[in-house]
């Protein structure tokens, strides 16, 4: 097989050709279904070592150029396929390895229930009066607020950790205060030994 892509961040078995690269965005976009954010493919590639960035970056400015892709016209950060875009992964997916295809789509589910965590579990993040940080966490069923919780830290490295843990396993800081706060000490203590576990 002819490698013309740089391999730089590429695991064995990744993608090392253009044309693999564009077969593979045009299959995941097809899956997709709907606009999606091209920073976000280009992460899911990179970030699993499918491909290297940058040749993820200029195959989608490529699809784009020869009318595979186009941007989305309410928000230019999203992309949608076209007909021809769909024609290509319909008739050329099969030429990618299975477990290639599984890793692309395991990752874009992922991202996708990650993505929706976040819409419906909001941590905003604030400069507190006299230094620190606020970090006020939501948690909601997606329709109704079940929590708000306000924590105060020193710096912006730790506000960060707060919202990168809470996004981990929203439902368990809600198991755990919850527990606390009805008196189920069993329960509290089993959340706080899994998170200790962890």
């Amino acid at each position: 097989m002819h490698f013309d892509a740089f391999s730089a961040g590429v695991e064995p078995g990744g993608l090392r050709n253009t044309k693999d690269i564009g077969i593979l965005i045009c299959y995941m976009m097809s899956f997709i279904g709907k606009p999606f954010r091209s920073d976000d493919i280009v992460t899911i590639i990179q970030t699993n070592g499918i491909a290297n960035y940058f040749e993820t970056q200029a195959t989608i400015s490529e699809l784009i150029r020869c009318g595979n892709l186009c941007c989305n016209e309410q928000d230019n950060s999203l992309i949608e396929i076209t007909s021809e875009g769909r024609l290509i992964s319909q008739q050329l997916s099969s030429e990618l390895s299975l477990s290639i295809r599984q890793k692309a789509v395991s990752a874009i589910l992922q991202l996708t229930e990650q993505r929706q965590i976040e819409k419906e579990n909001p941590v905003i993040i604030t400069k507190a009066d006299g230094g620190g940080f606020h970090v006020n966490i939501r948690i909601t069923d997606g329709i109704r607020d079940l929590m708000s919780l306000t924590l105060f830290v020193p710096d912006r490295t730790e506000a960060n950790l707060v919202k990168r843990r809470f996004y981990e396993k929203p439902e368990r800081l809600y198991s755990i205060i919850l527990a606390a706060a009805v008196g189920e000490k069993n329960m509290t203590d089993i959340a706080i030994k899994e998170l200790r576990n962890e």
